[in-house]
Formats: structure tokens, sequence, C-alpha cells
């Protein structure tokens, strides 16, 4: 349960005394609660520099139950490792029952405390019952996981006056902890782990590739130990069904094990309860390999995993190089080429660190001006490209090389204008082609297997309207969806995708949930990042907007890119270091690193980057 992350400076003048040099905050408690009234809201506490750390008071000698509920939701927001101050608000029995970890409540502006709290009896009797209320934002689950929430939040907390000593303390209250959005966004950070698709190798030696969970961690509170041990529970319920782990079950950090940093090498030991002879090599070098990818979001400058098992054994170490060799990782795959259409429909490309206006048409078929192309998309080894021709109606793959043919459309469509026909198609690591056909009379998406097989329908349980536009994940095993609903308005969904075990089922794309739920118009999307998106669209009643959204609908600290009026595609690749691209009223444009928008190809259209 706490008070307000980012943007909240809205706290009272002496509320906090800062020792800057030694990068401490305490909190000191707030002014006693009104005998009368609604709602009063627990204001934030002042924003800080990220490498300060915040300390809470303990609870004044006579304070009453104001003063306690005040200091309560201070100490909920603070950095203390296992919320020590916080529990001295609390009695005895409150503080051992109470479990913070359960959740996190966000709330748009923090919690708001009754200010008339109803007496059981009499408050001089020594017991007051007090609500917190506010508007939800989000909620984050013990395995860490974030949802987005809307509606009222309104709990119950009790308090009682010790008979023997005087002094009011918590005796009833919910588990978890609730917060204001600024105070969370100053208490969390978001980072991904990693896991590995169940079904998806790449390569003539059958990589597995790697997926990203993203999680919230307490940012000041031995983030790194943290997101150990929560890649080594596993990963949350939503990914679960479509990832494996090389970790064997029950893996945990040795029971002396905290603090976790890396050393003056940038290397960074894990002690883990395990003996070497329940770990085969090649599972270990897995095994480091998810380490290292998880925790290079905490210390990018981090160069190899050491595991070590019981007696302080090694059992294997990885560095950089040899994990991007263990495992298929979108973030760590540059893109040679960027790819559009150019005003004779043709597929062309530059290169990504081209200072150049303007492509060359690539080898093949999809390079001349045959097909009168709408939309393409290119393999991830760059070897293949598919296109959308005659008016949406026609799905065309061919190889990106000289002596390639194109045969006969592998989709058709049958939708009465371009805009009920074929989206733009999209692969993923595996070779797989995926593209939705918007036709009213027959919606459907599909998969075509590393891009030749025969189109087979995937199965979309919930789906809440019509797709409209479609972006497979590098990893295969996520995919996002633009859905429209009655009314015209959209969504930009994330889904699992989960195929066959043997079950007979087939491909199906399960768990859908919003990405952007306060986006009402998306009229562009582009993966990002390995759990990131760039969108075009617009929030009820605003204008067009470009921004990046996380695939479990938080909000990111990134900024957004620059202004651009009339934007109809985006372009982004899951490696960070290549220009953004896309087609507006300027035809093709690209934001490099530090820059304003370039112009590239003013009759351009349909900028991509491999997938």
């Amino acid at each position: 349960m706490g008070a307000d992350r980012r943007g909240g400076a809205h706290g009272r003048p002496g509320r906090a005394v800062a020792y800057a040099a030694v990068g401490v905050v305490l909190l000191t408690g707030c002014a006693s609660m009104p005998d009368s009234g609604d709602l009063r809201n627990v204001e934030s506490t002042p924003r800080q520099d990220t490498g300060v750390r915040v300390f809470a008071m303990p609870p004044a000698d006579g304070a009453g139950p104001g003063e306690i509920m005040q200091g309560f939701l201070e100490a909920l927001t603070s950095d203390d490792t296992e919320y020590d101050t916080a529990r001295k608000y609390l009695t005895a029995d409150a503080a051992r029952a109470w479990r913070p970890e359960h959740s996190t409540t966000v709330l748009t502006n923090g919690p708001s405390i009754e200010t008339d709290c109803q007496a059981s009896g009499r408050e001089e009797a020594g017991s007051v019952t007090c609500v917190l209320a506010g508007s939800q934002v989000a909620t984050v689950d013990a395995q860490q996981a974030y949802k987005p929430a809307d509606g009222p939040y309104r709990k119950k907390l009790h308090l009682s006056k010790d008979g023997k000593s005087g002094q009011w303390r918590i005796d009833g209250l919910p588990d978890g902890v609730v917060m204001g959005k600024s105070d969370f966004q100053r208490n969390y950070t978001s980072v991904d782990k990693y896991y590995f698709a169940s079904n998806t190798a790449v390569g003539t030696t059958g990589e597995p590739v790697s997926v990203a969970d993203p999680v919230f961690v307490r940012s000041k509170v031995d983030p790194i130990t943290q997101m150990v041990r929560s890649l080594l529970r596993g990963p949350t319920r939503w990914l679960d069904p479509v990832v494996r782990s090389s970790f064997p079950t029950g893996t945990a950090l040795r029971k002396d094990a905290s603090g976790l940093t890396p050393d003056d090498q940038n290397r960074l030991t894990v002690p883990l309860n395990l003996k070497a002879s329940q770990v085969a090599a090649s599972k270990c070098s897995e095994m480091a390999t998810q380490m290292l990818f998880t925790l290079r979001n905490l210390a990018p400058t981090l160069e190899s995993v050491e595991l070590t098992g019981l007696g302080g054994g090694r059992l294997c170490e990885l560095d950089e190089e040899h994990a991007e060799s263990t495992a298929w990782h979108g973030s760590d795959r540059h893109p040679d080429f960027l790819y559009y259409l150019d005003g004779k429909h043709r597929l062309v490309r530059m290169s990504t660190g081209s200072q150049g206006a303007g492509g060359v048409p690539v080898p093949g078929p999809l390079g001349e001006d045959k097909k009168a192309l709408q939309s393409v998309a290119v393999s991830r080894d760059e070897r293949s490209a598919a296109g959308v021709g005659d008016n949406g109606r026609s799905l065309y793959v061919a190889p990106l090389s000289a002596s390639g043919s194109i045969g006969e459309p592998l989709v058709t469509s049958n939708g009465p204008t371009p805009e009920d026909r074929l989206t733009t198609p999209s692969w993923d690591a595996r070779g797989d082609l995926w593209v939705a056909d918007r036709d009213p009379d027959h919606t459907r998406l599909t998969v075509l297997q590393q891009g030749v097989a025969e189109p087979e329908d995937v199965a979309v349980p919930g789906l809440p309207g019509k797709i409209k536009d479609v972006r497979v994940a590098a990893d295969g095993a996520r995919i996002a969806l633009v859905v429209e609903k009655k009314g015209g308005r959209q969504s930009l969904l994330i889904g699992r995708i989960q195929r066959d075990n043997g079950t007979g089922q087939g491909i199906l794309v399960d768990g859908l949930r919003p990405a952007a739920p306060d986006l009402e118009q998306v009229s562009a999307i582009s993966w990002a990042g390995d759990s990131r998106l760039l969108a075009v669209g617009r929030e009820q009643g605003g204008v067009q907007q470009m921004r990046y959204v996380e695939v479990d609908g938080s909000t990111l600290d990134s900024p957004a890119p620059g202004a651009l009026p009339g934007v109809k595609a985006v372009a982004a690749s899951e490696d960070d270091r290549v220009p953004l691209v896309a087609y507006s009223d300027d035809g093709i444009v690209r934001l490099p690193s530090g820059a304003q928008w370039q112009k590239v190809d003013k009759d351009g259209t349909a900028p991509v980057y491999p997938g």
C-alpha cells in the first residue's frame, strides 16, 4: 500500500530532508488527519535524482491515527529492502502476516484517505477503521507482471490503540502495497528477463530463440539480485505456455547470496543451489545465456556471467560473443538494409548506414515493376521477400536473388476494396510468414510456414473485432494485432502464438491483452525492441501521435520520436542503433539518433526493416 514517481514534485516544503552527498532522503511524515471532510490525497514524495535512495521515518510517539496512516503510506514508497519501517506502523501480529510482495496497485494520483475514519464504537475505545480510495491505473502481481487496470480502488484498514503503550498501530490491512503513478515510476523499473520459445529454433544447428518477458522490480533495492531470483522462478503466467527455461526445476540462488554485482572485470558470479552433475554443458550455456541477456538490461557493461554450484565450484562461464552464438536474440541482429517501395512500386533497398538519398532495386522479380506492389516484408535472413500486389488482392513470395522467380500468388483476397483485402505481411525468425485477410465475408489470420507452405488459418479465440494490421515478433512466440471493434474504435493487442504440441489444434493466437489501452485509433505499428513497439495513433479526442509502447501495456520512460505529420507507415528494428523510418506526407523519411527527420525518397512508400 504508498503515496506518489516522475513528474510528481508535489510534496510540501520540509517534508523530506535530502543528504545529497550520501544519497539519502528521509521521509519525515505528515500532518495529522483532519476530523471532517471526505477525501484527502496523499501527496507524492518529491522526485529525486535516480541515484538517491529514500528512507522513511518510523512512527513518532503519540502519533494519532492520521499520522500513522500517512507515515505508513510514505514508508511504502521508501527503499527499505523488506519494508522494515512500514512494518513499524503495524501491530506485531499484522507485521508478521502482511505480504507486501503480493501485489502493487498503481493509482492515478496516489491513495486518498477518508478524513473522518469511522470509529468502531468510539475512537477513545481504541479502534478505528479508515478507507483508502483512488482511481486505478495498473496492478503488478506477485510475479512482478504489469497489467493495465481502471475503475475505483477502495480498501479498508483498521487501527487499534495498544492498551499498554498507548500507541496507535494498524492491525488489519490487505496484502500488497498501493501508491500513485509518480511514486511507482520512481520506485520501480521495467526489465526484460529471457526464456526460449518452446517450438522455435533457427539456423542449421537449431539455435533456440530468446523471448523477452518484461517484469517490474524495485529499482534501488538490489535490482540485480531481484532479477536473478525472478528469472529462476520462471516466466510469468501469460508467457509461460509458449516458452521454456533451461534452468532445472527448483533452481535458486544459494541462501547466502545477496547484493550481486559485477566485478571490476565486468563479470558477474551467480551462486546457485545446483550440483555439477545436474547440469550438462550445453544446458549450462543456455542458462548462462538467459542470465546474461537478462542482466544486461540492468548492467549494460556486463561482459560475462559465471554460474557456480554448491560448494562454489564453477558450472560454466559465458561471455557476450558466445551467448549470441548460443541463442538467437532479436536486438543483437543488425539489419543490413532498409527496404521500401519506390515510385514505380518496386522493392528497393539502401544500407542502414547510408547517408545518401534513395534506394536501388533489389535483385530478383520484386525489384521489377511487374506486380505493382502496395506493401512488402523481408525475411529475417534477408534472403526472401513477400509482397502484396494487385490492389491488395495477392500475396507473392520471391527470393532476393537475380536468378529468382515468382510464381502464382500464395494467398488471395476477395475483399471489395483495397482496405478490405490483405494486410502488410510479416516474418518471424523461424521463416514463417504471417498475413491477415480483411475481407468482411472471410476475415482470417493465416501463416505460411517457411514462407512457402500452403496458408494455414490461425484461430484467435476471444478476438473482439476485425484484424486490421499484423506484426509478428521476431521470436515467433508473440504477435501484435490492430483490431477494429464495432463503432470503429481500434485496439493494439498482443497475443501468444501457441503451436500444435501434438494436440491436433494447429496454431492459435491466445491470451490477447492491450498494449496501448488509451489509443482508440492505431494507423501504423512496428516492433521496436524485444518487448516494445512503435505505434502511430490517437487517443480519444486527440491528434495523431507516434510513441513507443510496451507489450505489457506499461508506459515507457523513453521520449517519443519527433513529431511528423501525416504518418501512414513506420519501420523500426529490434536493434535500436538503426534509424526509425516512416512513410509520411514527405514520402520516405528517417530519424537517425540525435537528429531531425530527414527526407529519403519523396515518391517512396511502405518502409520496412527485415521482419
